[in-house]
């Protein structure tokens, strides 16, 4: 169960545990197999200490860039 939820793409309902702001990376703790949810700054600044300790980092931060289609009349 734990697997389906990790493979979920994150979504704006996703808010990072640090500050709120929409959550574009999801970690997965290797010793509890809890999840974190963190916006792109926040992940950036734990990333070195936190990622050794994940058994999974999953990163849709890729997504900031994409552009929304402008929707046609």
């Amino acid at each position: 169960m734990a697997t389906a939820v990790a493979d979920r793409t994150l979504n704006a309902l996703d808010r990072c545990d640090r500050c709120g702001a929409q959550a574009y990376v999801r970690v997965v703790l290797e010793s509890s197999g809890g999840e974190l949810l963190f916006c792109a700054h926040h992940a950036r600044a734990v990333e070195a200490k936190l990622r050794p300790l994940t058994s999974s980092w999953h990163d849709e931060t890729d997504r900031l860039h994409e552009k929304e289609p402008v929707p046609v009349d």
